[in-house]
């Protein structure tokens, strides 16, 4: 007597849940299902064989998607059984077209049952088939809206509609179904920008903060709205003429907001963090370098976008000019600054760190005497490494500046005093208290 088993079902009846089956062997390794049986294997002849064996083929090809039907092969006998036999996919997960991808719309096999699959497995199969780049692989979300998208096009004179989503990389040709990238630039798009701002630079107690939604496209415009109404304007007079000083270049802020929309990782749901405080913005996007890249290929202009089409779509829309350009234009930005831009970079984060301008360096509300009586000038390799260890550690005592430096104490104390005349360095407590620290 024949049992259903992993690779084998029975039905007695043709139509329910039929579908689910083939879906769970398809996703699976394949199976048998023969319609005609009872659950133990006895025989309950179909009636009117000819017109049930159609209305299974055009329901399974008309249910289910991608395309099965060349996976499936059917036959019939004359003792009123239909055999379906199913072969393992290529194009998994095949899904409920009426319920799309998602667990009560995909089946995998388990056992002797056809079950729902965990989102886990659908995005497994997703990437198994589509392969590893996040923009083009099926979008489990498949009901999207593009007002945005279509409002930002439309600013820019570039056409956008529905016959060109694929060569927008929006839809997947292959299936007709929206991509990742699709869903980025939707009105549904599942990740964030937070922007927090902080009273203290050690970024604990806060004055306000903003979480930016929507599609990719509104969060760069809402969220650089944000950032520069946190970056104050200072303003100065010279005789008849007004100085404008921002804290921070504006263009700075513009590529370092778009280098973290178009180069983290969206396979990751955490968002992207933007820090604000008295000393600088932090801005953290999640993935770090590419396995190719290093920090010098990239501060030399070498790039390798992480998502491709989202950087073309960007370039298409004029928000970035060339590839790899950016982080030396934030850092040209900097070139009248002693305290320079920092990229701190992890295995899964990428941080950019832009210094607040009016704090680091010589204040326009200096007359010119008082500019006469202070010598700012570019830290040299000893005092960089001791900025950039406070940057770190916001205190160094006498003894650690020793061993830092490598320095006897006579000539670490020699240091410590030129580049606090120099304005680089403060210092608090007297003795075995005494301790250094940025101004």
């Amino acid at each position: 007597m024949l049992y259903e088993s992993e690779s084998l079902e029975f039905k007695q009846e043709a139509i329910p849940n039929l579908c689910k089956s083939v879906i769970a062997f398809a996703n699976t390794n394949g199976g048998k299902i023969i319609v005609g049986l009872k659950d133990d294997g006895k025989l309950a002849p179909l009636d009117n064989l000819d017109q049930i064996y159609t209305q299974i083929t055009n329901t399974i090809r008309d249910a289910i998607l991608p395309d099965i039907t060349m996976f499936i092969k059917y036959s019939s006998n004359s003792d009123g059984i239909i055999t379906i036999e199913i072969a393992e996919g290529s194009a998994k997960p095949y899904y409920l077209k009426s319920k799309g991808l998602k667990p009560s719309g995909v089946y995998v096999r388990q056992g002797a049952s056809s079950v729902p699959a965990s989102p886990e497995q659908i995005r497994y199969f997703i990437k198994a088939t589509d392969g590893d780049t996040f923009e083009a692989m099926r979008s489990l979300s498949q009901e999207l809206t593009f007002n945005t998208a279509n409002t930002v096009f439309s600013a820019n004179d570039i056409t956008f509609s529905e016959n060109k989503y694929s060569a927008l990389g929006l839809i997947n040709l292959k299936d007709n179904l929206y991509t990742n990238l699709g869903l980025l630039l939707s009105d549904q798009c599942q990740h964030s920008i937070k922007i927090a701002v902080f009273e203290d630079r050690e970024n604990t107690k806060f004055q306000a903060h903003r979480e930016f939604s929507g599609s990719l496209l509104q969060q760069l415009e809402a969220a650089y709205e944000f950032l520069m109404l946190c970056n104050q304007n200072r303003s100065t007079f010279a005789g008849l003429s007004r100085i404008d000083r921002w804290d921070y270049p504006q263009e700075a802020i513009r590529e370092a907001l778009l280098n973290a929309i178009i180069h983290r990782d969206y396979s990751y749901s955490g968002s992207i963090i933007v820090n604000v405080n008295k000393e600088c913005m932090e801005f953290i996007s999640l993935g770090g370098l590419l396995p190719e890249l290093t920090l010098e290929d990239i501060q030399a202009g070498i790039s390798q976008p992480r998502n491709v089409k989202l950087a073309e779509l960007f370039h298409r829309l004029n928000f970035i000019e060339a590839y790899g350009t950016g982080i030396r234009r934030i850092f040209a930005l900097y070139k009248d600054c002693y305290i320079k831009p920092q990229i701190n970079i992890t295995q899964h984060t990428f941080k950019i760190i832009l210094p607040n301008k009016n704090r680091t360096q010589p204040s326009p509300e200096l007359n010119l005497a008082a500019e006469k009586t202070v010598s700012y000038k570019y830290p040299d390799k000893q005092q960089q490494t001791v900025i950039a260890y406070l940057k770190q550690h916001q205190r160094i005592s006498e003894t650690e500046l020793q061993q830092l430096l490598d320095v006897k104490r006579t000539r670490a104390y020699l240091i410590a005093r030129e580049m606090i005349s120099s304005g680089l360095l403060a210092v608090s407590g007297r003795g075995s208290n005494k301790y250094y620290y940025l101004p």
